[in-house]
């Protein structure tokens, strides 16, 4: 088992998934999603936290994505349910970039980039 990085996240999560080791750990937002799952009441499983370039670029993700710098993650959502709350309680605990897909949830704190946006894929 990979260490932890707060009470619910360990590292494994937050490094690349592409096996090159790249991670990068942003305190703000690791203290944010702590405070959304607790209002949200129900884990939340990470499919995607820092990214390398390459993996950025073979999934598709923007040349400037947030997960470049470590600012965003990817949600597990695949029920309505646990789409609203988790949602709800990203807002609650001050994400202002959230991405809503049909199984995940995008939460980013990067404030070089737009802020106060809900968006879909």
């Amino acid at each position: 088992m990979t260490p932890k990085i707060s009470k619910h996240f360990r590292e494994s999560e937050c490094r690349c998934n592409c096996g090159c080791g790249k991670m990068v750990i942003n305190k703000d937002l690791v203290s944010m999603l702590e405070d959304a799952r607790k209002l949200a009441g129900i884990p939340f499983t990470i499919t995607s936290w820092t990214r390398c370039e390459e993996h950025n670029e073979k999934v598709g993700g923007s040349n400037n994505s947030e997960h470049l710098k470590g600012m965003a993650v990817d949600i597990v959502a695949i029920s309505s349910t646990g789409r609203y709350l988790i949602i709800s309680a990203l807002l609650r605990a001050g994400f202002r970039r959230i991405g809503i897909a049909k199984n995940f949830i995008h939460a980013g704190i990067d404030s070089s980039k737009p802020w106060n946006c809900i968006w879909v894929y």
